[in-house]
């Protein structure tokens, strides 16, 4: 690791400005006197809208514009934001109904937008809102994960979105027919609304007869090529930036209605329009993560060998395809479908349904979050009903080292993994050898303590592809990057990993991200993929600025370019006392006149993805007398390849194991029957707190990738990948003394109690 980042924990450079006020987010770099836009939204779930008039409220003060779906369609405006589509075990395409930029016709979830109205003051345009005669006929509200119900899409008969398939189902159907034994478990998967941070939020102008717009997105190149599709627009005559954002976790990652309803108003009036969200409208038009009920069957031989593996799911779309929705509880879920076991034959079905709910899309692992959870709540399962230890039944069907690369059932090829070895370094990290004594210190004092384990890997997502630039300045260098950071740390991680392998100090070292004028290309956020992917394309500018650099010292020298090497930190010439670094190398280049060496860049294709695996080990403790399930011990050990820093790397596991335990324990969304949401508020919506939260041990061992040339594992998502599972396992095996035999996130205070009480009745009836 040496060469590559040199596994130093170095403190983010981003933070000064964060912690201080400093940053510059949407709503802070909006032009001043901007126009504020306003949506007027449903507060119906479902019905027949009547046309509007406006006119009136066009008239009223400080109004600007005041605009419904038929005032974008009059404008040639293509009001279809789309969606994509996965294909059907039948070979036909998933439904792609049309999803607005405002209502047509008919609303299909509370909070969606029905008119924009722009004015001067936020004041003006909720005044005009407010004067807006809205009528909308009710039609009944479908909010069950189930075929059938009121039609939402007449494109969607039964409400069925698509209904895919993957896998070997007659071979799984043998091997269920053949088994020694045979688990099944039905595992939901609550609903959760992302609550980033920063809400939402954008703004749009004029510059130079050219379209700018900002947004909090996970980056520029989608919203660019989509508003200019919208508008009618040539892509070069749009400019698409994003300033700082607080915070994505995949929901940012795609486009919503306001950005092109914004985008359209700034473009009609010839001014600056700024919209920002307030917290209960993102919790109404934010797009949702999870909601997905699972049946799974687990067949295994007499030797306790897993020979099958049959998962069936019911995955709920919402009103309508949000960008990759389709896609998340299909294609990704099965890249990881089969986790770290040896399984011979493996089929997933699943049927996607759109209800009268917020769209659903990417979440924090999208997918693979989904997939871990089922599978590892199975395996827990099996481990019961068959009457092994659970780290005995996975170490028996552990894919071994010996077996890489080791393509699944589903077609992925993973490319190295040691997993025995990591579970029992987990296990002697989270002291299981102890956890009796502890577990008996807990019945003294009246408490239930459980514990439990997920064994998770995840396939990281996203663009391959990425583009590195680098532009010398005077003292220093400019670094183009194609990804967007939402927290994360990029500017550290990407200067530090130049600074190694350039020799230049990091400090001189400025991170340029999110201005598709500035960076030709590149793949956003995503997936777990930037630092994995960016730092390719660094490690291939590097290298071009090598090369150049060489014969420029070279021709100067007069000696042959394969004479100069460079120790990344210095160029050396044979028979020469000159070592110059690369940014005295730029000064002599600018000396000589030389531009043309003053800009570098190289954009790589990964051919394969990493794939990020380890334990994490959950101990929890509930009150039986008041149902509060309280985590009181967390360990995770992960295997991300070669580092480049560890202490962003620990950040990220906390963070995601913070979201996880959040929606293991606090988070849940409530609709009711008339699809009105009742968790709309932090009220009313249990974000996890501090005090929620036990101290995290956290520890890697790394195997490095043969996929990328640094031996990296993405681990944004990682930590939400192995939680759910982990915390749930816990909190059954918690109550399982007690009578409990099926438990269902979140771990709820009156749902926990209530579980006890049932258990106690039935133990009483028997």
């Amino acid at each position: 690791m040496e060469k590559f980042g040199r596994s130093q924990p170095v403190k983010r450079v981003e933070d000064l400005r964060f912690l201080t006020g400093a940053g510059r987010y949407v709503d802070d770099v909006a032009p001043e006197g901007a126009l504020v836009a306003y949506f007027l939204r449903s507060s119906q779930g479902h019905g027949d809208l009547a046309p509007l008039d406006l006119d009136e409220v066009r008239a009223m003060p400080g109004v600007a514009l005041a605009i419904t779906v038929e005032d974008l369609l009059a404008a040639g405006v293509r009001i279809d934001i789309g969606g994509g589509a996965v294909t059907n075990r039948d070979g036909s395409k998933g439904a792609k109904p049309v999803r607005p930029i405002l209502a047509q016709g008919r609303v299909r979830h509370v909070g969606e937008a029905v008119a924009m109205i722009v004015a001067d003051s936020m004041t003006a345009a909720r005044d005009a809102a407010e004067a807006v005669w809205l009528e909308i006929e009710d039609r009944p509200a479908k909010v069950d994960v189930l075929p059938g119900g009121e039609t939402l899409h007449d494109e969607a008969p039964d409400n069925l979105a698509f209904d895919w398939g993957m896998g070997d189902e007659a071979g799984v159907k043998a091997a269920i027919a053949g088994a020694a034994h045979v688990v099944r478990v039905t595992v939901p998967d609550n609903r959760i609304i992302p609550n980033s941070m920063e809400p939402r939020g954008c703004f749009a102008e004029m510059q130079d007869g050219r379209l700018h717009v900002a947004v909090n997105g996970q980056g520029v190149w989608s919203p660019k090529g989509a508003i200019a599709k919208a508008l009618g627009m040539p892509k070069d005559d749009v400019r698409v930036t994003n300033p700082d954002v607080g915070g994505g976790f995949g929901t940012k990652a795609f486009n919503y209605p306001e950005t092109f309803a914004v985008a359209f108003a700034a473009r009609a009036l010839g001014r600056p329009v700024r919209w920002m969200s307030e917290r209960t409208e993102a919790m109404l038009t934010d797009n949702a993560g999870r909601d997905l009920v699972t049946d799974v069957v687990l067949a295994f031989d007499a030797d306790m060998k897993i020979t099958g593996y049959h998962v069936e799911t019911l995955a709920n779309m919402g009103a309508y395809n949000s960008g990759f929705a389709q896609n998340i509880q299909t294609e990704l879920f099965s890249k990881v479908l089969t986790g770290t076991y040896h399984i011979p034959a493996a089929y997933m079905g699943v049927r996607g349904i759109y209800t009268n709910t917020t769209p659903v899309d990417a979440y924090r692992g999208a997918g693979r979050p989904e997939a871990m959870f089922v599978l590892e709540r199975a395996m827990d399962q099996a481990a019961r009903e068959l009457g092994v230890d659970p780290l005995v039944l996975r170490h028996k069907n552990f894919i071994r080292p010996d077996q890489f690369p080791y393509t699944t059932p589903t077609g992925v090829t993973y490319d190295v993994g040691e997993f025995s070895a990591l579970l029992d370094r987990a296990a002697e990290v989270a002291d299981l050898a102890g956890f009796a004594n502890r577990k008996a210190a807990s019945a003294d004092a009246g408490l239930l303590r459980g514990v439990g384990l997920s064994y998770y890997i995840e396939s990281i997502l996203g663009d391959p592809s990425e583009t590195t630039a680098v532009s010398f300045t005077e003292g220093g260098a400019q670094m183009f990057v194609g990804t967007q950071s939402n927290g994360q740390g990029h500017e550290t991680v990407y200067a530090q990993f130049l600074s190694d392998q350039s020799g230049i100090p990091a400090d001189k070292i400025e991170v340029i991200q999110g201005d598709s004028d500035l960076i030709a290309d590149g793949g956003g956020t995503g997936g777990s993929r930037s630092v994995t992917v960016q730092n390719t394309a660094t490690l291939a500018a590097v290298e071009v600025i090598v090369t150049a650099f060489g014969a420029f010292l070279a021709e100067m020298e007069g000696v042959a370019p394969e004479d100069v090497t460079f120790d990344d930190e210095r160029f050396r010439i044979a028979g020469s006392n000159l070592t110059p670094t690369m940014l005295e190398v730029a000064d002599l280049a600018r000396e000589a006149g030389r531009d043309d060496l003053l800009q570098h860049s190289a954009r790589i294709t990964l051919e394969a993805r990493s794939f990020p695996n380890g334990c994490h080990i959950a101990e929890v403790e509930v009150d039986p007398e008041t149902g509060v399930t309280r985590v009181v011990r967390y360990a995770v050990v992960d295997d991300f390849g070669n580092l480049i820093n560890p202490m962003l790397v620990e950040g990220q596991v906390h963070g995601g194991v913070a979201q996880g335990l959040g929606q293991a324990l606090t988070e849940q969304v409530v609709f009711d029957e008339d699809a009105q949401l009742l968790t709309a508020t932090f009220m009313d919506y249990g974000m996890p707190r501090a005090d929620d939260l036990p101290m995290i041990t956290f520890e890697t061992r790394g195997t490095p990738s043969l996929y990328n040339p640094m031996g990296m594992k993405g681990c944004g998502e990682a930590g939400t990948v192995g939680a759910l599972a982990a915390v749930t396992n816990a909190t059954l095996d918690a109550l399982w003394d007690v009578g409990v035999r099926q438990v269902e996130m979140p771990f709820t205070p009156h749902r926990v109690w209530q579980w006890i009480c049932d258990a106690k009745d039935n133990s009483a009836a028997a």
